[in-house]
């Protein structure tokens, strides 16, 4: 399975830390955002990797290179200025999958989720990991009821920026900028979305204050291999 990591917003919420640097280089612990996640999925077997790109892109082809150094295969998705949104940023590169179901993962998640699980794992249009609404996120995003993923529920859960998809699902946008949330909705609703709820770490870096906090909690936990 092929993956794509999304990297190309200007993280607004995180300047003036990214004023400077682009948001998946911003260091976490002793490495850039973005290398966790890439060192994470070659652990889990996923090696064929393309990264979305806007925000100083060139920063980010630099410092990544063609991802050997990691042991993966990079490639990457250059938007331009104007970032396409996610939907829009799938479906640009929508090529480099060869119509064959894809991974994607958030630029700015923390999490030690085990991607390999979704190796071989079946479903219809999508496969979401869902995790237990952190505080900045109360009321969550979608439900879940015997694997199926739901719009609406007694409790809902907060959508981790994981999930796996088929191509099809893209099949009716035009080139441009598009949202996630709508397209994933809709399909929600023909029952067409299965997911898990994850327990594990998983930590969101949206902003300044949550960025100091994987931080503090990294260099707290010492079993932690950062």
């Amino acid at each position: 399975m092929k993956a794509m990591i999304l990297a190309a917003g200007r993280g607004e919420r995180l300047r003036p830390l990214t004023d400077d640097c682009p948001k998946p280089l911003l260091m976490i612990g002793n490495k850039p955002i973005i290398v966790h996640t890439i060192e994470a999925l070659a652990a889990n077997g996923i090696t064929e990797i393309i990264i979305n790109l806007s925000y100083k892109a060139d920063l980010i082809k630099q410092a990544l290179g063609d991802g050997k150094q990691f042991g993966v295969n990079l490639s990457y998705s250059d938007e331009g200025e104007d970032a396409l949104e996610t939907a829009g940023g799938i479906l640009k590169a929508l090529s480099f999958f060869n119509d064959q179901p894809f991974l994607v993962v958030n630029g700015d998640i923390y999490t030690d989720y085990a991607y390999s699980k979704l190796l071989n794992q079946s479903f219809k249009q999508a496969y979401l990991v869902l995790v237990p609404n952190p505080e900045h996120h109360p009321h969550g995003d979608f439900g879940l009821e015997d694997g199926l993923v739901v719009n609406d529920a007694d409790q809902l859960l907060t959508f981790s920026g994981i999930g796996v998809y088929q191509p099809k699902m893209f099949a009716s946008l035009s080139a441009g900028r598009h949202a996630l949330g709508p397209l994933l909705r809709a399909s929600i609703q023909n029952h067409v979305v299965t997911g898990e709820l994850y327990k594990g770490v998983w930590m969101d870096i949206g902003t300044v204050q949550r960025y100091q906090k994987v931080n503090d909690w990294l260099s707290a936990d010492q079993s932690v291999n950062v």
